[in-house]
């Protein structure tokens, strides 16, 4: 008997984690972080609802926290097997659990200091080194090539959304599965288009934006007019950017600007250490990408990049006009949160957010309209102008998504649509049904089915 398991990323969007038992076989598909709400966030520290030493192989859908975050709990916690991935998620792997741990053992070392913390002491949910041992079980994988994981056949196919992204195809003696993973754009500036997904007896498909349509806007022209008004009143354009995928696309877009001379050039910063390395992994990955190796090296040019800490503290002492991109993407921690706490009481200033902001960030508080913030323990007054823009998504959005699903080569048995809200979810549950007649399910958090 073959069954699935819905673990995390049913009626949400993070915590992505699929695990999928065929006989005596078990291979769990990503193991993410839980972000948001508190509530959601409390259930990072829950102990796995398997034993992590049953597992045979672990296979990621693409690096971001929400799908790779926890692997150092696993791994702490008896996980001896291989990873699987992509090459260029291999090394995006590494470099994104390394500085979340070193990010929670420094907040848990300010927290401590400053004494806003209620645990005593606060304590990180893994170190960096504990984060850096997942490295040795990292197996890279070229896109399209068949590997056998102990009796089931795994394939990548190009996903889209970030560099290395990609749809998992097993194939068991129970049937096929496919995992979309995040499904990316067709016209994303940096990344190329997802490929058609093969043909399997199941799908388990996100839905992130699956209610919505992303507007027609060209945010080139958008991040000029937010940037000439924070020039104008002599500001700091501060972007809250994913060190993945949104900081590049951000510098992409600005260069273009430059360029083109539609904006004045101004002094632009890139100050997430992780972000710096993931740039340069744009020139080792050309066929993961849209660019010229050419274009890499002149557009990623523009920012002076800023890797120590007080390089990053002397930033918040210089004046404007400056654009300041830093992670992390939703405000939830991170160089950009200190950034913030020193420019939003000033009216001058602009705060830029490029991307989903989850219920229970700051970025999502911001969107809402408070005018204060809770950073660092203490209350921060929002008198910057807070701006969005919405061009720059690296999520399908609903059209997109439907398309991908009907380019499947056969109608496939069943699929359930994880990672997205309620509302988003059963959106394009109803959208699918009426455009393709497919069986369609909304993932049940917990649940366990069979595939028959």
């Amino acid at each position: 008997m073959t069954t699935l398991s819905f673990l995390g990323a049913a009626g949400t969007v993070t915590g992505s984690r699929h695990l999928l038992t065929t006989g005596s076989r078990r291979i769990l598909v990503d193991c993410g972080m839980f972000q948001g709400l508190k509530a959601l966030r409390l259930r990072n520290r829950d102990p796995f609802p398997f034993d992590p030493a049953s597992l045979d192989a672990v296979v990621l859908t693409h690096a971001h926290l929400d799908h790779s975050g926890l692997l150092p709990v696993l791994v702490k916690g008896g996980y001896t097997g291989p990873i699987y991935c992509t090459e260029p998620t291999e090394r995006l792997v590494r470099i994104l659990l390394a500085d979340s741990g070193h990010l929670q053992e420094e907040d848990a070392r300010y927290a401590n200091k400053k004494g806003f913390s209620r645990h005593r002491p606060a304590q990180p949910l893994y170190t960096e080194a504990e984060a850096r041992r997942v490295g040795d079980q990292l197996r890279a994988v070229p896109l399209g090539a068949r590997t056998e994981i102990d009796g089931a056949t795994l394939t990548f196919t190009m996903g889209g959304h970030i560099l290395g992204a990609a749809s998992v195809h097993l194939r068991t003696d129970g049937g096929s599965i496919v995992f979309s993973g995040d499904i990316g754009r067709p016209d994303d500036l940096l990344i190329p288009a997802p490929e058609p997904p093969p043909a399997a007896d199941f799908v388990v498909m996100e839905s992130t934006y699956g209610g919505r349509e992303h507007p027609l806007l060209d945010p080139e022209s958008a991040l000029a007019m937010v940037l000439k008004r924070t020039v104008r009143r002599g500001g700091v354009l501060m972007v809250p950017s994913f060190a993945v995928g949104r900081a590049q696309l951000v510098l992409y877009v600005l260069w273009r600007l430059f360029s083109s001379g539609a904006i004045p050039k101004v002094p632009v910063f890139l100050n997430s250490p992780m972000a710096i390395d993931v740039t340069d992994l744009y020139l080792e990955f050309p066929d993961y990408h849209r660019l010229s190796t050419e274009k890499v090296a002149e557009a990623f040019a523009i920012a002076e990049y800023t890797r120590s800490v007080d390089d990053s503290k002397e930033l918040n002492h210089r004046g404007g006009p400056m654009v300041l991109i830093a992670g992390a993407g939703m405000l939830s921690g991170g160089r950009i949160t200190h950034h913030l706490a020193a420019f939003a009481p000033d009216h001058r200033n602009t705060v830029l957010l490029t991307g989903y902001q989850a219920a229970g960030t700051r970025g999502a508080s911001l969107l809402g309209g408070a005018r204060h913030l809770k950073i660092h323990g203490r209350s921060v007054p929002i008198r910057c102008e807070v701006a969005k823009l919405d061009g720059l998504s690296a999520h399908a959005d609903q059209s997109e998504l439907l398309d991908w699903m009907g380019a499947l080569p056969e109608r496939p048995r069943k699929i359930w649509l994880v990672h997205g809200e309620p509302e988003q979810a059963d959106a394009l549950r109803h959208a699918a049904e009426r455009r393709l007649g497919s069986r369609v399910r909304v993932a049940e958090d917990g649940r366990t089915v069979e595939l028959e």
